[in-house]
């Protein structure tokens, strides 16, 4: 039985109970269809050996080989990260092209008893709606940018935002990244294939009749480039801008990036890049600060030296998509969940043209 993907709502919508990347762990690394299990019919060393006698050896000796691993590799999964499977479980399996690697596996499943559905065309259909979502149509969502220098709560704000019931993208917690020399996270950033395939698919989940609220960005987000039709929406999108004293963005450093203040010589090396830009004194007094543990103060000393000019030079091209902004005297949980209600409805104004007059929580 095949599975055929006609949009990326398919996926969710069809309710599947697992979806199954039968493909080498190779492949699975580089992409794979957002939630998926690998569980490889062949692994990399027997995928290429299985090709090479193909191409050198014969057809034939390639096909009884690979059944063969095929056949004990699927009796491995049935035995191991399969065991506890019910009667009812309905797993969508699927490889590069929908062909003999996921068809043996779902027609083995089917054989046992369990309703599995072999994905059409493979991963390279999910591919194709991925690429046609972010390089080739415009987005049907209505987005509101919100902005806002470093340190403002903005990630805080947006999680907060999506526990109130909005829609929201979080680009820096897809791409595990929160952008600058110091924004690389525990987790490596997925691939490029995989960090669009992962906003396509929670586009796809989004009501178009909704805004969708997204963090400002650069047009990447670390190591990866934001897809170019969600880049043009963010470029014309309305712009929310929440803003701080200097005093409650620097208190509120640490909560933004407690491995830097957990590990001050990992953030003392990071600051030392700076040295290009603001030469090797600025610097070693930086580190100095950091020494002492006096995260606030290095804090308040890079936004207003570093990261402000900065921001300031790279969001001046937007300047006019600012159509409201909105005040936090402190950045604490409280001020931010009293101040919440209001920044909704900024939002929600702000997505429909009509933003109300700038003010505070």
């Amino acid at each position: 039985m095949q599975f055929q993907l006609s949009a990326l709502s398919d996926l969710f919508d069809a309710g599947f109970d697992d979806l199954i990347d039968a493909r080498s762990p190779a492949e699975y690394a580089e992409d794979r269809l957002p939630g998926a299990i690998s569980l490889p019919v062949l692994d990399n060393d027997e995928r290429a050996q299985v090709g090479t006698i193909y191409v050198q050896q014969s057809r034939f000796g390639a096909r009884r080989l690979g059944a063969a691993q095929v056949l004990r590799n699927i009796a491995d999964h049935l035995d191991g990260p399969l065991a506890d499977r019910p009667g009812g479980w309905r797993p969508l399996v699927y490889c590069w092209r929908g062909g003999q690697r996921s068809g043996t596996f779902g027609w083995l499943m089917r054989e046992i008893g369990w309703p599995a559905q072999t994905l059409a065309g493979g991963y390279r259909s999910y591919r194709r709606l991925v690429v046609q979502a972010m390089y080739d149509t415009p987005l049907p969502h209505r987005l509101v940018v919100l902005t806002g220098m470093t340190c403002t709560a903005k990630t805080v704000l947006l999680h907060k935002l999506a526990g109130a019931g909005m829609q929201v993208l979080d680009l820096e917690g897809i791409g595990r990244h929160r952008g600058s020399i110091f924004g690389a996270m525990a987790d490596p950033q997925p691939s490029q294939r995989a960090f669009e395939g992962e906003i396509a698919l929670a586009l796809a989940r989004f009501d178009s009749a909704k805004p969708v609220v997204v963090e400002a960005e650069s047009s990447k987000v670390g190591d990866l480039i934001v897809p170019p039709v969600l880049w043009a929406a963010m470029c014309a999108a309305p712009r929310v801008e929440v803003t701080a004293p200097l005093a409650a963005r620097a208190a509120h450093f640490p909560q933004a990036y407690p491995d830097l203040v957990g590990d001050p010589a990992r953030f003392a090396a990071l600051v030392g890049q700076l040295h290009r830009l603001h030469g090797r004194a600025q610097v070693a007094r930086w580190q100095e600060m950091i020494a002492e543990g006096d995260m606030p103060g290095v804090a308040a000393e890079l936004m207003t030296t570093h990261y402000d000019p900065r921001y300031g030079k790279s969001q001046a091209r937007f300047a006019d998509r600012v159509v409201a902004r909105q005040v936090f005297d402190r950045l604490d949980d409280a001020a931010l969940d009293a101040g919440l209600p209001a920044l909704a409805a900024t939002l929600e104004h702000a997505a429909r043209g009509a933003a109300p007059a700038t003010g505070g929580p």
